[in-house]
């Protein structure tokens, strides 16, 4: 018999304080890549009551406004009024910028970026990718899901109906399997930053109508009806009012939610955070490359479910290791599965920049609801465009 358990899974909206760091950082990155396609950029971002403070190291040939950025992003998000915790017109802004190390930049530009071998990798680190079939995107369904309804408190938000949401929000779900299998939604938390005239019993209603129903029902039509939907326990706001939200209420960081970013804890994470650093840091472009290989060896029929991981030395092009785990849902040989996924792709930091197109700005957009499960033009690496070299590779 399968064992039942259940998985948690969290998200949060684009005005939580730690995601307004993501935002940010990449929102600076993006500017100076628009610039200068090959600026080197390591960018943190702190936020706190009133204030911003932007630090890390930047090689680069573009100038570009930070404060003006900083601002521009944080009123983008929602906070551009005092009665919403923060307001990015009047917040300070310092900058703490400095150079790349020498060190570093010599070790990771080798020769001509078209070169396969010219750049080595920005930091040693390991990196992490996964897919499996519960979803139409090939991601745990419990981050899925979570994404989606923190998307759309978001977008009730924007639409102002109702007019009284604020940008600050986190959601959990809660999912029982039955061995790999998720079979029903047990429980949705929703804190969710509101206006102080509202009360708990109209918030309440409005989220379970208008966010939670509509994204659950939406989830059990794609499974067929497989998925129980029919009587989760909603708890929204469950320490009670939620009026200050935002840096005012609790500090922003950049990199603070690596697990909200990749799998929502279905998957091993490596450590290393994505938000504010150019793809000559495998942390990102590494993890991005592992995901795309994970999720092409799912849409090729060659395991259920996978977790791809690859390791790095500074400085040194090709991966030290790299290792595919199938969690015995493989349907061939699983001694076969890291080889094919070496012969079909090429993991040194220049050839996943190469083939994944990354030296554009299009980061901003991976900032908030997942790096990873997103079929945007942008998210190069959530192509299945191998598939028909890995069956081949793997004689499927």
């Amino acid at each position: 018999m399968s064992p039942t358990y259940i998985f948690t899974s969290e998200s949060v909206t684009e005005g939580h304080p730690d995601k307004m760091a993501d935002q940010i950082s990449d929102a600076i990155l993006d500017a100076l890549i628009a610039k200068d396609p090959h600026s080197r950029v390591a960018c943190e971002t702190f936020l706190t009551s009133g204030l911003c403070v932007v630090g890390g190291e930047i090689r680069t040939e573009a100038w570009v406004d930070i404060p003006a950025i900083v601002r521009e992003t944080i009123c983008g998000i929602g906070y551009d009024r005092s009665d919403g915790g923060f307001d990015g017109k009047a917040c300070g802004v310092l900058q703490a910028i400095g150079e790349q190390s020498p060190a570093i930049a010599e070790a990771v530009d080798r020769g001509e970026p078209d070169d396969p071998d010219g750049i080595g990798a920005g930091d040693s680190g390991l990196v992490f990718g996964f897919a499996c079939t519960e979803t139409d995107v090939l991601m745990p369904l419990p981050i899925n899901l979570a994404h989606r309804l923190a998307e759309r408190l978001a977008e009730m938000r924007r639409a102002d109906t109702p007019p009284y949401l604020r940008p600050d929000g986190k959601v959990q779900v809660s999912v029982r399997y039955e061995g790999t299998v998720p079979v029903a939604v047990e429980t949705v938390v929703a804190s969710v930053q509101h206006a102080d005239w509202v009360g708990p019993e109209t918030l309440e209603e409005d989220v379970c109508e208008h966010v939670v129903r509509p994204v659950l029902e939406a989830a059990a039509s794609g499974t067929g009806g497989t998925l129980d939907v029919a009587d989760p326990r909603v708890l929204v706001n469950p320490a009670g009012r939620f009026v200050t939200g935002g840096p005012t209420a609790d500090a922003g960081l950049t990199g603070r939610k690596i697990i909200v970013d990749t799998y929502g804890g279905m998957a091993r994470h490596g450590g290393g955070a994505f938000s504010g650093k150019d793809p000559t840091k495998v942390d990102r472009s590494g993890s991005y490359a592992a995901r795309w290989a994970a999720k092409n060896l799912v849409a090729a029929g060659a395991v259920d479910r996978c977790e791809i991981q690859v390791s790095y030395a500074i400085g040194k092009p090709q991966p030290v290791s790299l290792m595919v785990d199938a969690f015995g849902t493989h349907h061939v040989d699983p001694a076969r599965l890291a080889p094919a996924v070496r012969e079909v792709f090429d993991l040194r930091p220049a050839a996943i920049i190469r083939e994944l197109d990354l030296l554009r700005p299009i980061y901003g957009a991976t900032a908030a609801y997942g790096h990873f499960g997103r079929e945007r033009d942008e998210f190069t690496w959530e192509r299945t465009d191998r598939v028909h070299e890995l069956r081949s590779e793997l004689g499927l």
